[in-house]
């Protein structure tokens, strides 16, 4: 199956004249039947490291230019009474996407002090990494700690987080789309350590895998899988909102028209 790059918009258009090698590399990973998994609950995070934001329906629009892309399934957190959320939800399946979602579980972190003495790093260890909590020194530990105190004084005793990962699910998509849909390449986007096993399966049964990432943001055990990652900085102007394009490239859209 030959992939054939259709331009879904005259703005797409115009940016593929402007980014030939680009397009070029998609035509590549999109050279057989496709699907897309955006991990959106981890893609999202990644925007503070961008330094710009991704737009979902311009995102969408790139993607329906690949003739070969078969479905494009987005999993998302719904976090239930909140408008602008369930809204969000919507938007998505409007804009094409197959959408996944579920809802967002709100855990509850303890910081109360009361009890804890003030050299305890058990509070701690919620929200630092073992291995560096393990580093600090007992003043380090005794000073973080009179911090939480001090939420303790203002009546904070917990912090909220939010959670909601869609591993189990993407993973059995990816592995029931190979079974039953006759997928051969897989476009995974996420950094996620979780796909490291479902990853190594599809590569076994000879299925190319290829993941959508931006730099630091991909984990160890993704890295280790081999697979092919393709930096996300180079769709930016394919991507990004609007006002965050360029302006040396909106100048070059413009010669264009």
């Amino acid at each position: 199956m030959i992939c054939m790059f259709k331009p879904s918009t005259p703005r797409i258009e115009k940016l593929a004249e402007l980014f030939p090698e680009v397009i070029a590399e998609l035509e590549i990973i999109f050279s057989n039947k496709s699907n897309v998994y955006i991990d959106w609950s981890n893609v999202v995070h990644w925007q503070d490291r961008l330094g710009w934001h991704i737009h979902l329906k311009r995102l969408k629009q790139l993607l329906d230019s690949f003739d070969t892309i078969q479905n494009v399934k987005i999993y998302e957190g719904t976090l239930k009474g909140n408008q602008k959320s369930e809204a969000g939800i919507q938007d998505s399946k409007n804009m094409g996407y197959e959408e996944k979602t579920k809802p967002v579980k709100l855990m509850e972190i303890s910081i109360d002090t009361t009890s804890v003495p003030l050299n305890s790093p058990i509070l701690l260890q919620n929200f630092i990494n073992k291995g560096l909590l393990s580093k600090l020194n007992l003043e380090t530990i005794e000073f973080l700690n009179s911090r939480l105190a001090d939420f303790n004084k203002q009546g904070i005793f917990y912090i909220e987080e939010k959670k909601c990962n869609f591993d189990v699910e993407i993973g059995r998509d990816m592995l029931r789309d190979f079974d039953k849909n006759g997928i051969e390449n897989f476009i995974l986007w996420s950094g996620d350590s979780d796909f490291a096993d479902p990853i190594c399966q599809l590569k076994e049964d000879n299925k190319d895998v290829y993941l959508f990432a931006t730099a630091r943001e991909v984990s160890s055990e993704l890295n280790a899988t081999k697979i092919p990652i393709f930096e996300i900085k180079k769709i930016r102007e394919f991507i990004c909102w609007p006002k965050e394009i360029p302006q040396s490239t909106k100048n070059k859209i413009e010669r264009l028209a």
